[in-house]
């Protein structure tokens, strides 16, 4: 169940009721008349089943109350309701599978933000996983694929393109790729300080590395492994599975890619830079293809499935 929060014009608060009370999986309204007062209105509260969560914001949005009045929505963890209950029972489909559009481009959009907090995550993954293509450390590489927030402007790019919001698509792939940049040269100098001090050196590098010598070579399989790794990726913040997030961060290489990218920049070789640069190009692509086919997937089975509950009189 979701908890919605409102303040509302009072002009419009029986628009704003009529609108809940009609809207099948919703439980629990109250109004407080008078109570807002920045912004001046009404207070109205309410429970809604999260598959019906979309459908009610989308209608709420068409009244103009988040320009006005203010919308707020959080999670319900426990509710203790036989009304809820039943709610949830009223709504068509799975809370599991529905996916609040408004809260997930505001989740992207905060993730996909180019800050200097984010800049620095990718700098510091960038430069473990320097640590780990030259060490031939694989538990390196681990650690700096889960330390690396590449996965907020990936997801960011795909919920634009989408939803439609050609701005928002523009913002996400700037701070994916400045981020990118910005990591590559300040690993690059990284890696050339640790060669200064004798921890990194130019035929460790070329030496055989079983561990991580794939990561600039990549293949079909890199490929698919990207696709894969887009349709989990996405599924985990639709469905709020932040556990499945972090296996999916743990499982492409682009972070490493970027790392090796940097190291064989500062010494020269430039054929393992350019297979590197290539690895990084082909997860990327292959993680938002497949993020935006996943998107447009869910976009129409929940489309398709409530079509068929309301031909079913339902609603």
């Amino acid at each position: 169940m979701l908890h919605l929060r409102m303040i509302i014009p009072s002009e419009r608060t029986d628009a704003v009721v009529d609108v809940v009370e009609s809207t099948v999986g919703t439980a629990h309204l109250v109004v407080l008349p008078g109570a807002g007062r920045d912004p001046r209105g009404d207070l109205v509260l309410c429970d809604v089943a999260r598959e019906a969560g979309d459908e009610l914001l989308r209608e709420l949005k068409g009244l103009g109350i988040d320009e006005d009045g203010s919308i707020a929505v959080e999670n319900i963890d426990l509710s203790l309701s036989k009304r809820a209950d039943a709610a949830e029972e009223e709504a068509p489909g799975e809370g599991a599978d529905a996916v609040l559009w408004e809260q997930l481009t505001e989740a992207t959009h905060e993730e996909s933000t180019l800050t200097i907090s984010y800049c620095a995550f990718m700098m510091l993954a960038t430069m473990i996983a320097a640590c780990g293509v030259v060490l031939d450390n694989a538990v390196l590489i681990v650690g700096a694929m889960a330390v690396g927030p590449e996965f907020g402007p990936l997801a960011g790019v795909c919920t634009a393109v989408v939803r439609g919001v050609p701005r928002l698509a523009l913002r996400s792939l700037g701070a994916l790729l400045i981020g990118f940049a910005v990591a590559i040269a300040a690993t690059t100098v990284f890696s050339l300080g640790m060669d200064a001090i004798g921890q990194f050196s130019e035929e460790m590098l070329d030496s055989p590395r079983p561990n991580t010598g794939f990561i600039w070579k990549p293949d079909p399989l890199s490929f698919v492994v990207s696709l894969l790794a887009g349709v989990a990726g996405v599924l985990s913040l639709t469905s709020a599975k932040s556990g499945a997030l972090v296996g999916v961060a743990i499982s492409v290489t682009t972070v490493p890619a970027a790392a090796n990218a940097a190291v064989a920049l500062g010494y020269g070789e430039l054929a393992q830079m350019w297979g590197s640069i290539e690895q990084l190009l082909v997860n990327l692509g292959g993680i938002m293809l497949a993020g935006i086919l996943t998107l447009l997937a869910q976009k129409l089975l929940w489309r398709t499935q409530r079509g068929r509950w309301v031909r079913h009189g339902k609603r």
